[in-house]
């Protein structure tokens, strides 16, 4: 197959690459209705998902917005080899030439001074500014065969909701789903399947709850509403009194850039992330006060199911006393970590970062998710030295992280001792072809990187970062991160780092 800039992969290649962003499947982690890149990308590992349950990696589907479905394919006999669990050490598995080389560790190892001959030049760049750190990691020993800068601590911007991702995976689970609740607050005289003298919309913190017809995956306000109508009416009340209830989460919802279009209000109950528009993803006009306007919404739906709401909706905690008469749950956590990564989603990587608090029984606030974060990050025995995790975002410039932690946090998730971190990588964009990577790897220098290179974006004024995966032409899974942050020109900087990971998938190091 044909790429542009007139570079041609061998079969084996796009294989393996299918293997490598397959790595969620061979731990049953990705979806049947899973994420088929356009072009020609992960065929072999389409074909294998359409036969297998589960959920994840929702966010890179086909031009048309579909799975691509099962069916006989040339490639799909090597499905099951490509697919197949992965041995501890062997993290790059390929079929045809080479196969036992690799599935034996043998590969090679690409070496330090051939990294340095190849690299150097590009972060010495000018688009990059001074001071641009970098880090390569050979997954199958988790040992660094690169760095420059690589224990300096730098502003990540986006690359940090890596990290985010991690920390809510290890301590939560994949299959771990937020829950929106609806109870009922007992009046006087209250008994067993009484009428309720109010109830209360408790928000657990899914920002991916939707008022929207169209639920798609999410949790929907309308089926909430729906459900919680019918159990109103069954008990004999058709009038109620309705409150919202937001403490899940503690402190300030304000974020410290402010009001702006990336972020809405940080607050446990929320609809469509506060968008005032029809997007799903990116920036647009916010909410103010999304809590309100999603109670009002569900009044609304209330209403349409024959259930009036009595005066008006008003913020209130549901008591201990509070009886529970409907839910519904996110999509789980894999699939909303992958959504975060791919879209590079400000509201989601908050979210999470607060979750993280909550299983930890700590505030769910900006220092408690900080906290809490650092904490989950630290059992896992990555390099914390400079780190700090002032949002989950990358929104706040107060974030730092050394290139070597970011390497480490993705060759640790593609490690067959943490499953549950699969979804790091799977959610990863793909250059060219899906999430915050879509438009890029246009320039000739970098184009060999189309469909090849996954990685998570970070840009903030003056902050350029890329961090993902290549598997080499020898090979062999690498984790690269390269961090800048004095940059003058966003376009040339973006440039310079797609070419620098199209340089790490291509050198033959």
């Amino acid at each position: 197959m044909s790429g542009r800039g007139g570079w041609r992969l061998k079969t084996w290649q796009f294989t393996v690459a299918a293997a490598v962003s397959g790595l969620a499947l061979a731990s049953a982690a990705a979806a049947a209705a899973g994420p088929w890149d356009s072009g020609g990308q992960r065929t072999a590992e389409s074909r294998r998902a359409a036969l297998l349950p589960g959920t994840g990696d929702g966010d890179h589907r086909t031009q048309a917005g579909s799975p691509l479905p099962a069916g006989s394919d040339p490639v799909a006999s090597e499905a099951a080899a490509v697919l197949a669990p992965l041995e501890a050490g062997d993290l790059a598995p390929r079929t045809g030439e080479g196969a036992r080389e690799a599935a034996a560790g043998q590969a090679p190892a690409p070496t330090a001074a051939a990294l340095k001959f190849a690299l150097e030049p590009l972060l010495k760049a000018k688009g990059l500014g001074p001071g641009a750190t970098a880090s390569v990691v050979d997954a199958a020993t988790g040992k660094e065969v690169y760095g420059r800068g690589a224990k300096t601590a730098m502003v990540p911007a986006s690359t940090v909701k890596i990290a985010t991702g991690t920390a809510a995976l290890s301590v939560l689970g994949p299959d771990h789903r937020i829950r929106t609740t609806v109870v009922a607050e007992p009046g006087p005289g209250y008994e067993d399947g009484a009428p309720p003298e109010r109830i209360v919309l408790v928000g657990g913190g899914d920002p991916t709850l939707t008022a929207r017809a169209d639920a798609g995956r999410n949790a929907s306000l309308r089926t909430l509403a729906r459900h919680t109508a019918d159990t109103l009416k069954q008990r004999g009340a058709r009038t109620v009194r309705l409150a919202y209830d937001t403490s899940a989460y503690s402190g300030s919802t304000r974020h410290p850039i402010g009001p702006n279009e990336n972020l809405a209000p940080v607050t446990a109950l929320m609809a469509d992330e506060g968008r005032l528009d029809t997007s799903t993803s990116g920036p647009a006009p916010r909410s103010a006060r999304p809590a309100q306007d999603a109670a009002d919404a569900f009044a609304r739906f209330l209403a349409e199911r024959g259930v009036k709401v009595e005066g008006a909706v008003r913020e209130a905690t549901a008591t201990d006393r509070a009886e529970k008469l409907a839910d519904v749950r996110s999509a789980p956590l894999s699939a909303l970590v992958e959504r975060m990564l791919t879209h590079s989603d400000n509201d989601i990587a908050e979210a999470l970062a607060r979750q993280t608090a909550l299983a930890a029984g700590a505030k769910a606030d900006f220092a408690g998710a900080e906290r809490e974060t650092r904490r989950a990050l630290g059992r896992l025995g990555l390099p914390l030295d400079g780190a700090r995790f002032a949002d989950g975002s990358g929104l706040d410039r107060a974030d730092r992280v050394t290139a070597r932690l970011l390497t480490s946090l993705l060759a640790r998730a593609a490690h067959t001792d943490h499953p549950e971190l699969r979804p790091v990588l799977t959610g990863l964009p793909v250059a060219g072809f899906s999430g915050t990577l879509a438009g890029r790897y246009t320039d000739p220098e970098a184009a060999a990187g189309t469909g090849v290179v996954r990685a998570k974006t970070g840009t903030l004024t003056g902050v350029n970062t890329l961090a993902g995966t290549v598997v080499s032409t020898d090979g062999r899974l690498l984790t690269f991160s390269f961090l800048a942050s004095a940059t003058t020109d966003p376009t040339t900087a973006q440039s310079t780092l797609d070419h620098l990971a199209s340089t790490l998938a291509h050198c033959g190091c």
